[in-house]
């Protein structure tokens, strides 16, 4: 049941996406919202293979309070990529939390995208991020967080606040990933040359394919982001990209050239960029 309200502590809001494939084409047989948290309509940039979606949070960010929940099931083989038209924002809250909670459930010979434009994290803003991907059978993810803490073009520095995100990725109930994590604004771990050694834009990238090998990962190291630090790491069905740096845009054309080496290897199809990455 989908639920929605506003008061004095924020918006809750949330949007269930379900794809199904019917012959040759891979469509949005349901999608269920309440609030302020919806999907515009289904692009086939590549053909009817893949469904495009955009998802859109039209407040422009998220404040002290906010609940958005993001849902999305995959029918057998279907396949579908899910972006947003422009970076998160996560604003200085009072003391409320803020939280995003996404939900994956993907069936046998689906594949499921997540390909998000960066969240900027503002100075006292108390953010949460849970992602929860659960795989059946030979099932496909990939998908990356991009955060920048602080808005380092106006001086900004996350001084105060918090973030604090919780990820796991599951095969047949069998866990493949499990990452909690939490930073304190102006804390140690900031500073830290072991954590983000006073870096301001940390990203993950997170591939789930059983069609991963070594071949693959030797491809991703020998990328190299054009500013930061970058890495990957092949653990048994699943590839982990990193990034460290002062640039989301850094950051995100790294994961992109990550993106089209293994998106070839697990789906065996060449990356077409979303056209709202260009807008």
């Amino acid at each position: 049941m989908l639920a929605v309200y506003e008061n004095e502590i924020g918006w809750r809001a949330e949007l269930a996406l379900d794809y199904q494939r019917r012959g040759a084409r891979t469509v949005l047989a349901a999608r269920r919202h309440d609030g302020p948290l919806v999907v515009q309509k289904s692009l086939y940039p590549e053909g009817d293979g893949v469904c495009h979606s955009i998802v859109v949070h039209p407040p422009g960010g998220i404040a002290g309070g906010d609940d958005l929940r993001l849902s999305a099931r995959l029918d057998v083989t279907a396949h579908a990529l899910l972006t947003t038209p422009g970076a998160g924002k996560w604003y200085r809250s009072a003391g409320e939390l803020a939280r995003q909670s996404l939900q994956f459930d993907i069936s046998p010979g689906a594949c499921l995208e997540w390909l998000p434009q960066e969240n900027i994290i503002f100075n006292q803003a108390h953010a949460e991020m849970r992602t929860a991907v659960r795989l059946a059978g030979d099932s496909s993810f990939i998908g990356w967080e991009i955060c920048c803490l602080g808005r380092s073009g106006s001086g900004e520095k996350f001084s105060r606040g918090n973030l604090r995100a919780r990820t796991l990725i599951e095969r047949d109930g069998r866990p493949l990933w499990f990452e909690n994590g939490r930073l304190e604004g102006g804390g140690a771990a900031l500073r830290s040359a072991v954590v983000m050694a006073d870096r301001t834009v940390v990203g993950t990238l997170l591939v789930a394919s059983a069609k991963l090998d070594s071949t693959a990962l030797n491809a991703c190291r020998a990328l190299r982001p054009i500013n930061g630090a970058g890495a990957a790491t092949l653990l048994p069905g699943l590839i982990v990209g990193r990034y460290l740096g002062a640039s989301s845009e850094a950051a995100k054309n790294y994961f992109i050239q990550l993106w089209h080496i293994l998106r070839l290897v697990v789906v065996g199809r060449e990356a077409i960029d979303p056209r709202i990455w260009r807008t």
